[in-house]
């Protein structure tokens, strides 16, 4: 699990972080149309993807990850590398490990890091890709090695106190709706990547801006 409160000092210049909330309607499209910039900017074409999805199904909060790469194993194809499933979650025991055997596997691979955080109660329900890698076990103090080349984070719920607990007692139905979500930009967004002829339509940048009703509390 990652947490937001954590601060980065990138050494160059990074474009704009996308964040949307999951009950935008739009929430999917907006999330792939920023993910295909990057991969069009960052990510040479010959490159192998890897898709780490962290997480554990112990935990409803935790279980975020799992579920995406549940869902992208069977839709995705082969031609993807998806590590961390309901199945088989890639965790805080076992990251050093896969990370290990994923540059074994993969020459030079281009990773997608995926995760849940905690946050501020204004910012649960919302859904950051941003370029970068992410840094796991920051929100519950466990120094993990930091992940991917960009990555995706959904905030669960509210951090800042008894931070186990507070996964424990996540919302699934919050869960769920951001797995979905976040699976179908992954789905949308490196599909038109691998198919140049495919454009996905653009969005306002202030839209992703927005607070939606409904936010989880």
């Amino acid at each position: 699990m990652w947490s937001i409160f954590g601060r980065s000092t990138p050494e160059r210049r990074e474009e704009e972080p996308c964040r949307v909330h999951v009950n935008n309607p739009a929430a999917s499209t907006i999330l792939a149309g920023h993910l295909l910039r990057l991969l069009h900017r960052l990510c040479a074409c010959d490159r192998p993807l890897a898709i780490v999805c962290i997480g554990t199904d112990r935990s409803t909060g935790d279980c975020l990850g799992p579920l995406i790469g549940s869902k992208l194993g069977p839709i995705l194809g082969p031609e993807t590398l998806i590590l961390g499933t309901l199945d088989e979650p890639v965790h805080a025991v076992n990251l050093e490990e896969v990370l290990r055997d994923l540059y074994i596997r993969l020459t030079n691979p281009f990773v997608v890091a995926v995760d849940a955080c905690l946050g501020q109660s204004e910012s649960v329900g919302f859904i950051t890709l941003k370029e970068g890698p992410l840094q796991p076990g920051t929100g519950v103090n466990k120094n993990l090695p930091a992940v991917g080349d960009l990555h995706l984070i959904g905030v669960v719920n509210v951090g800042g106190f008894m931070e186990y607990l507070v996964l424990q007692n996540t919302r699934l139905s919050l869960v769920m709706r951001m797995a979905e979500v976040i699976a179908a930009a992954l789905w949308e967004g490196i599909g038109a990547f691998r198919t140049p002829a495919v454009t996905l339509p653009a969005v306002e940048p202030a839209v992703t801006r927005l607070s939606w009703k409904g936010a989880e509390g």
